[in-house]
């Protein structure tokens, strides 16, 4: 059976021209899934009979399964969801005020090889699908009563998202339509360790999305150690890239910096990060690291990451420490998936606070 949200609409438009229906009926069952959160075509109640039987014989709404389900005290929720070729694969909901943010998943696994994130420490086994992608957005959309809906996405799941491109795209194409789920496109994010020549395309393709890109270190010689890809890149390619996007998109970057304790946290890092950030219009987005069980690395006490801050806001940067949200249900990218399959323990390894 083929997915139903990995057609494109032209294409669904000619399997209705074929089957003899009116074209309104492509936007009455868009309007089921991304308006009213339908669960199967047989909820589309303005739908002939005959037609739903059709659709449910002819496609799938729904490829994965939910493995398992989170909740944490925070309001954080997960979904481990099991694809239909075996894989696994995790988004995550965060509520945070009024917020109602979900982080997607690109990938199965991930090839970048950073050697403190667990979604990478199996290698990739494929892309995703774009109709994985979306689904990944209605079944998170689904987790919310009625009278709300999603206002953000980050892809910071699994994989590495300019890596999927022509995948991730359209999806997000789709959630930023107003027929889609109407997010606007300055509240989606696409968060990579930086591909520059994907990172160009986006600034061909004059996309609208914001970019956050995984620095984690401040020169090469410590970044070619925590993200080995960056020995065939170098940073300064990275950031040339990203200026070129801010350039074309208008939208401010963000360089996001996982702090890990003892190895990226002393004051050189801080003051080599404002060396390399002071003057471009951008975002440091700075996140204690989720220890991941197995891994040698651990978070950084509260005073480090104070005096870290310090650093860098005495040095003009604009800085943001990002609040950890879902520590007891392994919500950082790959946990869960690895615990599921008895990699990982569930319970979360004590950290220095």
């Amino acid at each position: 059976m083929k997915h139903f949200l990995d057609p494109t609409s032209a294409a669904f438009s000619e399997w209705l021209e074929e089957h003899k229906q009116p074209a309104f009926r492509g936007r009455q069952i868009h309007k089921w899934l991304f308006e009213n959160r339908a669960q199967d075509f047989e909820e589309m109640t303005d739908l002939p009979k005959p037609l739903r039987d059709l659709l449910s014989e002819e496609f799938a709404l729904w490829t994965t399964t939910v493995a398992r389900h989170q909740q944490a005290e925070d309001g954080t929720e997960k979904l481990l969801l099991q694809l239909r070729d075996g894989g696994k694969i995790e988004c995550v909901l965060l509520r945070d005020g009024i917020r109602r943010s979900i982080c997607i998943s690109s990938q199965v696994g991930c090839a970048m090889g950073c050697v403190f994130c667990a979604s990478g420490l199996d290698g990739v086994d494929r892309n995703l699908t774009t109709g994985e992608i979306v689904e990944q957005m209605l079944l998170l959309q689904r987790l919310l009563p009625d009278d709300e809906r999603l206002s953000h996405i980050v892809v910071m799941g699994m994989g590495e998202p300019l890596a999927n491109l022509d995948r991730l795209l359209p999806a997000l194409d789709i959630a930023s339509d107003a027929k889609g789920l109407n997010i606007s496109a300055r509240r989606i994010t696409i968060s990579t360790v930086g591909l520059p020549p994907a990172i160009d395309r986006l600034t061909e393709r004059k996309s609208k999305y914001q970019l956050a890109v995984s620095l984690h270190a401040a020169n090469d010689e410590l970044r070619d150690r925590l993200v080995p890809v960056n020995k065939n890149i170098g940073l300064d390619s990275i950031l040339n890239a990203a200026d070129a996007y801010f350039e074309s998109s208008g939208r401010r970057l963000t360089f996001e910096y996982v702090l890990l304790g003892g190895i990226n946290d002393s004051d050189q890092d801080a003051r080599q990060l404002v060396h390399i950030l002071r003057g471009r219009p951008a975002m440091l987005n700075v996140i204690p690291y989720n220890p991941v069980s197995g891994l040698p690395y651990r978070t950084p006490s509260n005073s480090v990451c104070n005096n870290f801050r310090s650093i860098l806001e005495t040095g003009g940067l604009t800085v943001q420490f990002r609040k950890r949200k879902g520590d007891k249900i392994n919500a950082a990218c790959g946990q869960l998936r690895r615990s599921s399959e008895g990699l990982v323990n569930l319970t979360p390894p004590s950290e220095e606070q």
